[in-house]
């Protein structure tokens, strides 16, 4: 029989997916120091898990144009892939991860990334409208306020622009779900929430969303593709 979800783990399940993120178990404090333990050897470990949603993102950001953000750069394992005439900025609130991001770029002459900055991915530091396509990969269940964050995405999108989001949503059901409950009370610990409902990035009403897919492993994550209303649609 498959484990479902009790009654009593109902209100335990609500304090966890708080949209304040108050009682989410993540803050700043908690991710720093969660991406300090995981920077030495994050490439090897969760770097190899997250690889098939990396390159999926990429390759759809290699056929646009323009100028390119990507929050949660962590230790820069997608700059190499980018198109070289692309120009790429990236924002971690990770010191440590944007070290190795950097060593990276270096190494590699990268001289298309632009800027890698130190920043709280719910409050860029950027002008409205400042990039031509906006990534987020495995950020969304890290950051302490993810509608914030969504919000942020697209305000720093340019009409007509795209978002793109690759990320763990949770299960109500079934033995994946079952672990993710159990998992959820060390989110401060692991450096992510393993319960994180979909609902909590569809919250801007001026991204549409036009692609959706389950990715490798194991459909573990998804990738979101929204766009960006031109500025005569959302006046309208």
């Amino acid at each position: 029989m498959k484990p479902t979800l009790r009654s009593k783990e109902q209100p335990f399940l609500k304090r966890l997916t708080d949209s304040d993120g108050v009682n989410s178990q993540m803050d700043e404090v908690a991710i720093k120091s969660a991406y300090k333990r995981w920077a030495p050897f994050y490439d090897n470990t969760f770097g190899r898990v997250a690889a098939e949603g990396r390159k999926h993102a990429v390759e759809i950001i290699n056929t646009r144009q323009g100028r390119v953000l990507e929050v949660g750069v962590g230790t820069g394992l997608s700059l190499p892939a980018y198109r070289r005439d692309l120009e790429i900025v990236g924002i971690d609130l990770s010191p440590d991860m944007l070290e190795k991001a950097r060593e990276r770029v270096a190494v590699e002459r990268l001289k298309n990334v632009t800027g890698l900055h130190e920043m709280d991915a719910g409050d860029l530091k950027f002008p409205d409208a400042s990039f031509d396509t906006v990534a987020a990969m495995y950020v969304m269940t890290v950051v302490p306020d993810p509608e914030k964050v969504m919000r942020e995405l697209s305000r720093v999108c340019r009409p007509g622009g795209e978002v793109l989001i690759v990320n763990h949503f949770s299960s109500e059901e079934g033995m994946r779900g079952w672990v993710e409950r159990r998992m959820a009370p060390f989110a401060d610990k692991i450096g992510w929430r393993p319960v994180f409902d979909v609902e909590r990035v569809m919250v801007c009403s001026d991204l549409q969303l036009i692609e959706k897919r389950g990715l490798r492993p194991l459909g573990l994550f998804t990738m979101m593709r929204f766009r960006k209303a031109s500025e005569a649609k959302a006046a309208a």
